[in-house]
């Protein structure tokens, strides 16, 4: 959870911590946000580990715990307005969407992506730590009652 491929990787991943990330930390408290995001990265490791147990790859970045951020911040903010760019071809926009329509979206993207690449020998994207991670993030979000802060 902590190293990361390259600088693209780190930024990305630290992207989309810095754009959910507060509102759940808000929500938490800092010392639970800690644990919460901990117990979300080991959920995706484990996920990976589990879709593909005899892999010698290994898995490095933050992107599993980060799934579990999206999925609390999907249960928690479903209504929230999300800005997505829409490139068709030559035409670029943003659109406004709520925030568990784009979430619920890019989960499909990696379900999607996770059983295209499934039983793959090579390198790649950790698609079932996303997965994991996104689905311990939702039921966590169930779980624990968080205090509106």
């Amino acid at each position: 959870m902590f190293m990361h491929g390259s600088w693209f990787h780190i930024i990305s991943n630290m992207w989309f911590l810095i754009i959910f990330g507060d509102n759940v930390e808000d929500r938490l408290g800092r010392i639970q946000f800690v644990g919460f995001y901990l117990i979300c990265g080991l959920a995706a490791a484990a996920a990976q580990i589990a879709l593909n147990p005899s892999s010698t790859i290994p898995m490095v970045g933050a992107s599993g715990a980060i799934g579990g951020v999206m999925g609390a911040y999907a249960i928690l903010y479903p209504y929230a307005k999300v800005e997505m760019l829409v490139i068709l071809g030559f035409f670029i926009t943003r659109i406004s969407v709520p925030a568990a329509l784009m979430l619920g979206y890019w989960f499909l993207l990696q379900l999607l992506s996770a059983s295209a690449t499934f039983g793959s020998k090579v390198g790649g994207v950790a698609f079932g730590a996303h997965i994991g991670g996104f689905l311990m993030g939702i039921a966590l979000a169930y779980l624990f009652s968080f205090k509106q802060r």
